[in-house]
This record gives structure tokens, sequence and C-alpha cells, in this order.
């Protein structure tokens, strides 16, 4: 069964009576809108169904929240890369979750990770409690935290007992896809959990299906344009320069099945997408609808949503 919850189930009851306790020192120390929620602790780059899974947890015991960490690729050093979810379509994504999590969208709140880089795992427990005022933290069973990775979750549950916090692990949600691609990493952290690198993998070969499985959702590739020079239009085809992707596309490649998005008014069209080493090609089934899209669209919005297909 996908994310069995385990350990510290006597907490709950703990959290409802010292919430009432601590509502007025919380708040009266000026703390953000997480106070007194539960947050998800994990790296959020896909969104993906593991993810989707600890938000679910979260949202059975408070108000859900994602944490997530600004800056660090910064700070590590790591190559700049596209993310899988562009940072204008986030909140869309988490608001589609709230159906699983009884009808509440998760909130992501962002902390800059220099803040805590250095942290031990005791500091970033103390860091939960007396500066973000969370009430209970949901981490998966491979979670690792406090500087150089020193907590893992067993840590992180001894230490949420000892500060009064709700502490829920839950296992991970595995890749049992049929169209699951063999990775041969040699990250041991990967045990066949969904994560954030299968779904890059995936979409490093084009297999849309096995990427839309992982997210629980179809793949939303987002291209803006401050200027409209670089389009070619031409009869049902609209072509769009590859640096104005705002997140990872697919691999190059003809998708069948795709809708296109258009402008603040979500004008939806039936298209097929080529991608190839300098543009995203839009071909729409309507003929003329490209040209008339540029004509209207000051914005040059477009959001293209892959179907499962690629030829």
């Amino acid at each position: 069964m996908y994310a069995c919850l385990y350990v510290v189930q006597t907490l709950i009851p703990f959290l409802l009576q010292s919430q009432r306790e601590d509502e007025r020192e919380l708040f009266s120390e000026g703390l953000t809108s997480v106070a007194g929620g539960i947050v998800a602790l994990g790296k959020f780059d896909a969104l993906h169904i593991g993810h989707r899974e600890l938000a679910i947890q979260a949202s059975k015991v408070g108000p859900p929240f994602l944490l997530s960490f600004v800056g660090m690729a910064e700070v590590l050093g790591w190559e700049p890369r596209a993310p899988i979810v562009a940072r204008c379509d986030r909140k869309r994504v988490l608001s589609s979750w709230a159906p699983y999590c009884g009808n509440m969208a998760p909130t992501e709140f962002q902390i800059e990770f220099s803040s805590v880089r250095h942290l031990t795992p005791r500091q970033f427990v103390e860091k939960l409690l007396k500066e973000l005022g969370v009430r209970g933290v949901v981490a998966g069973e491979n979670y690792r935290f406090g500087y150089k990775a020193a907590g893992d979750a067993t840590e992180l549950v001894r230490l949420c007992e000892e500060y009064g916090i709700g502490a829920y692990i839950i296992n991970s949600v595995m890749d049992k896809n049929d169209y699951s691609i063999n990775i041969n990493s040699s990250d041991v952290k990967d045990r066949g959990q969904v994560s954030s690198t299968r779904v890059r993998r995936a979409l490093a070969v084009g297999d849309m299906k096995y990427v839309s499985q992982l997210l629980g959702r179809q793949h939303r590739l987002i291209l803006m344009a401050k200027e409209q020079e670089g389009f070619r239009c031409c009869k049902n085809k609209l072509s769009v320069p590859k640096s104005c992707l705002l997140n990872l596309g697919p691999k190059e490649g003809l998708y069948e099945k795709c809708y296109v998005f258009i402008g603040e008014d979500d004008e939806l069209l039936s298209c097929n997408v080529v991608i190839d080493t300098e543009y995203v090609h839009i071909e729409m089934d309507e003929v003329g609808a490209s040209c008339n899209v540029v004509g209207t669209q000051d914005l040059s919005l477009l959001r293209i949503e892959f179907g499962d297909s690629q030829s």
C-alpha cells in the first residue's frame, strides 16, 4: 500500500491540545502563515505523486504546507538546470491537489537555503518550532536533514517528539509503472521510488505516458516571450524559440494529441508539437489559428499540455 503512515500516532492528540496553549505566543512573535500548519519536508522540483502523498498525509492532521528551499543550487554550486514545473505554474498544480487533501490546496512556503545550510538536525527542528511555529511535519522514510545530511527520519521523529512537534514518516511511493525506465542509477537513495530524477529521465527519452503517471497529471510546458520577433507564424503553425521556455520540455521529436492554452483567457486549441534543436513548433488543427493568436496576444504566453503519445 502506498505511503503507509507509521510512528508517533500518539502525537496527534498532543497537537490538538498544545495548539490552543501556544497559539497566543506563536502569533505574538509575528510568525508567517505557516504557523500552526503541518509541513511536508522534501525537494519539490517535480511535484510528482510522491510529493502529493506527503501533502495528503499532512492534510489529515492540519493545514498542509510544502516547505521548499530557495537558492539551493547557487549555494551548493550546482549547474543551472530548467525546473520541471515552471515557477508561475506551481500554484495551479498545488490547487489541483485539493480534492486529495480534504479540499485544502497545499501552500508552498519558501525559506532561503543559506539560512538552514549549516544547521545541525537539532537546530533545524528548533527553527521549525521557534521561528516557523509548525505543529507537525511529514517526511518520507529516506528523508535526510541537517548539515551534511547528518539527520535521518528516525532522528527527525526523536527530535520532534522532544520539542513537542508531531512527526509522521511515510513509506516511499514506489514506481510500479509498466512503462518504467531502467535508470541504472548509482544513487544509493534510489530503491525504485517515484522521484524527480525519474521524471527528468522520462522527459529525456520523450515517454510522455510515463511522465504523466509519475506526475499524476499531464506535463505542461510554459513558453513566454517578451518580444514577438522570435515567433514564426505560417498558416496553422506557430514556432517559438526554445529560449522562451520556462521549464523542462521533452526530447526532440513529434508529440501528438496535445493542447495549447493561449493568453490570459485560456483559449484552448488542439495541436501537435514538434521540438527540434532551436524551436518548439505548435501545429494547430485550425488553419490560420496561429497567425490570429500572434496578432491578438501581446504577452505571448503559451502553455502546452502534452498527450501520452509520441511518433
